[in-house]
């Protein structure tokens, strides 16, 4: 295998990544819950942009199967007190950090549902490309935590 290409998973959950080049592919892995976003999911995300590895100088965010995301992982949810809830909301938000203001490019390639964390996970990318299939959806549950979202597209305006 040439050293400039190959798989770079390693201790990630639900998230492959190989390296094409200097450009690394992350790939959302749960393609049989369109690729819906869980804390395992973030956290990893997380981990691997917080340390990307030496030879990478751009990243491209892809979801596996037929939806980029799905938003929150419905299946997961947790009783939280509000006040739980906000922290969780805002443990995801720095976990979105790293990509939105790390060092390296990175470009999401949307298809399929692009909801809610999903939605919020794209925003945190610097370019966005949206193939044919791409829709997008608010749950206006996740309104009132979006601040990726809006810093994202305000800045637009």
């Amino acid at each position: 295998m040439n050293p400039a290409e190959g798989d770079l998973s390693s201790d990630f959950a639900n998230i492959r990544t190989e390296l094409q080049d200097a450009v690394a592919i992350v790939r959302l892995s749960r393609p049989a819950k369109r690729n819906a976003l869980n804390d395992e999911t973030v956290f990893a995300l997380e981990r691997w942009f917080s340390q990307p590895p030496e030879q990478v100088k751009a990243v491209v965010l892809v979801g596996e199967g037929e939806h980029f995301c799905a938003g929150l992982d419905l299946s997961e949810l947790k009783e939280r007190s509000v006040a739980e809830g906000v922290l969780h909301s805002r443990s995801w938000h720095r976990a979105f950090e790293p990509i939105e203001f790390g060092t390296l490019p990175v470009v999401a390639v949307l298809h399929g549902a692009v909801v809610g964390g999903g939605l919020e996970l794209a925003a945190a990318a610097h370019l966005r490309v949206a193939e044919a299939s791409t829709f997008y959806a608010l749950p206006k549950e996740a309104a009132a935590f979006t601040s990726v979202v809006a810093r994202q597209f305000a800045c637009r305006a």
